[in-house]
């Protein structure tokens, strides 16, 4: 999965950077984003836009940070863990490989009803197929550059059904900006699944180490960094905003959503039989991009080794494995919409851990070097963020237990 040197000197740093934005944002807006935001905009309306304003300023101060923080180091984030305290690298990567597993079993059974959706096949059938063409994706020649376009066709497939969604419905602009800025409600669940969601666990990591395994690093680079992480977010926020006021158009005509599908009754209230065809287009997008990307990201926390001649081998092993058993569990669970808004929450949980342990290896001379000072707004704002998203989500776990 690593790139060949040969490939490396072929790809310019900023091509590697849009692979890594567009791997980072797609990543975020899965069928787990898709369920969530269905599922929040029925339950909040137009209350619900607070929680994206603070999903995407979340993201930009993630972002930032983390892929700095790697790229400047040259290591990945699980190596920087470890040298933070001894051990805590094997506890992070734990903590990110079971959410990304967990989150690739919604990401699969979302490809494959995608597929049930436009062609009538099963979702079981449906999710092999998704699998496979993964599988088929990582073991190609130069596999992260057919990866890298393979997401980045799929994204424009996205924007594109969400235009013409937009385009058939009426939204409420006035309601969703006032409410956004100005909430009546703060429900503290929602945000923290929101961000767990799209830039909580694997998420958050993918775009860094896709632009490290891409032979990005050293401070050199950090207008690399800066470009690809802003182009990721733009993208994957114009993505959020698109879906929350296609729902919110849809839930202020009164209609119910369906809480086994949520997010297929946006589409087909808004634009009939056709847009519920475009909506399984839409799933089976989100559903491979997520896959590709929560696999990469999960798979590189598990490698400590890169010196082993096995290395590409190993790594080949552990994906295959790694698809096909999210998609065996996809056949007992059946119906991933529940698993995936908890785990999202869970994923929101584990974001301060991960973000302060680079934030602590951020102000290490020995990691980082000591030419290397990490701006004072990122730390400052980072840390925000940490204590932030530990009080919501202390919040979430007090609110659940009662």
């Amino acid at each position: 999965m690593k790139e060949k040197n040969s490939q490396t000197k072929k790809r310019s740093p900023l091509n590697v950077a849009m692979g890594a934005a567009f791997m980072m944002a797609m990543a975020a807006v899965g069928p787990g984003f898709l369920t969530q935001t269905a599922t929040f905009t029925g339950q909040m309306g137009a209350n619900f836009g607070f929680a994206i304003l603070v999903c995407i300023v979340v993201d930009i101060v993630v972002q930032l940070n983390i892929w700095r923080i790697i790229i400047v180091s040259g290591k990945h984030a699980q190596v920087l863990a470890n040298e933070v305290v001894p051990g805590l690298g094997y506890v992070l990567s734990a903590l990110i490989v079971i959410g990304g597993f967990f989150f690739n079993i919604g990401n699969i059974g979302g490809a494959g009803l995608g597929l049930n959706v436009l062609f009538g096949i099963s979702p079981e059938n449906g999710a092999l197929i998704a699998a496979a063409c993964a599988i088929i994706l990582f073991l190609v020649r130069n596999a992260m550059l057919v990866v890298d376009r393979t997401v980045q066709i799929l994204a424009v497939i996205k924007v594109c059904i969400l235009i013409y969604i937009l385009a058939v419905t009426t939204v409420p602009y006035q309601s969703a900006i006032t409410h956004s800025f100005a909430p009546t409600t703060i429900n503290f669940y929602s945000i923290v699944t929101i961000v767990g969601g799209t830039v909580g666990g694997y998420i958050s990591f993918s775009g860094g180490h896709r632009l490290l395994e891409g032979g990005v690093s050293g401070v050199n680079n950090i207008k690399y960094v800066n470009e690809g992480a802003l182009t990721g977010i733009g993208v994957a926020s114009v993505i959020r905003v698109m879906l929350f006021l296609a729902g919110l158009a849809v839930v202020m005509t009164g209609a119910k959503l369906d809480p086994s599908n949520p997010a297929a009754t946006i589409f087909k209230v808004a634009a009939g039989n056709f847009g519920y065809k475009f909506f399984g287009l839409l799933l089976l997008a989100a559903g491979m991009t997520s896959t590709l990307g929560s696999t990469f990201t999960s798979i590189s926390f598990l490698d400590y080794n890169k010196s082993k001649e096995d290395h590409e081998s190993w790594r080949s092993w552990v994906i295959v494995l790694f698809i096909a058993a999210s998609t065996a569990i996809f056949y007992v669970i059946g119906s991933p919409a529940k698993v995936l808004v908890v785990v999202g929450a869970l994923n929101g949980l584990i974001l301060p851990i991960a973000l302060a342990i680079l934030l602590i290896a951020a102000t290490r001379k020995k990691i980082m070097g000591t030419m290397y000072h990490h701006p004072r707004w990122l730390l400052f704002t980072g840390w925000i963020v940490v204590l932030f998203m530990a009080y919501a989500g202390i919040k979430t776990l007090l609110s659940i237990s009662l």
